[in-house]
């Protein structure tokens, strides 16, 4: 059994082709067969447009890709290195860190809109406290980028918790 997308696309192929046909079979010179005509070719505009986006994997027409930016974008954290391990820091007789499955949802939410760079820079910021000089000079960026990072970053955490 193939892909849906792999059949969908094959009947899309030979839907285009019946349309072909019958628009081929039409007496074109007809002036009551134009109007029919003319739906033909805009159904078989359509499932040209349908076909090209499922080969493609993207939507016809757009230049500069914008759609696959953010609407397809994978989001997650690209190296969990950069959270700092504070296991050695707790007192033995306290209770372990927990977080209940909301504060996970709020911190996941918080974490998933922030870009790459905004990510990196508040965590080496607020978690491992660098200052924004190690920070630029870790990532290979201008201080104040990453200024600029970690105060959209903080703007995001306020539009969230509120």
């Amino acid at each position: 059994m193939g892909i849906w997308a792999d059949d969908l696309l094959c009947e899309y192929r030979e839907g285009k082709k019946q349309l072909n046909r019958l628009k081929n079979s039409l007496n074109q010179k007809d002036p009551a067969i134009k109007k029919d005509i003319k739906i033909i070719n805009s159904m078989a505009e359509d499932m040209d447009f349908v076909i090209e986006w499922l080969e493609t994997g993207r939507q016809p027409g757009l230049r500069r890709g914008v759609d696959k930016r953010k609407a397809y974008q994978i989001k997650y954290l690209e190296n969990m290195d950069l959270i700092p391990d504070i296991s050695e820091q707790l007192e033995p007789n306290k209770e372990p860190l927990y977080l209940s499955e909301s504060q996970k949802k709020v911190l996941l939410n918080i974490f998933s809109s922030f870009s790459l760079r905004e990510r990196q820079c508040y965590i080496l910021y607020a978690a491992q406290g660098l200052s924004m000089a190690e920070i630029a000079e870790e990532l290979g960026i201008k201080k104040r980028t990453v200024q600029q990072y970690i105060e959209r970053a903080r703007k995001k955490i306020k539009e969230r918790i509120s």
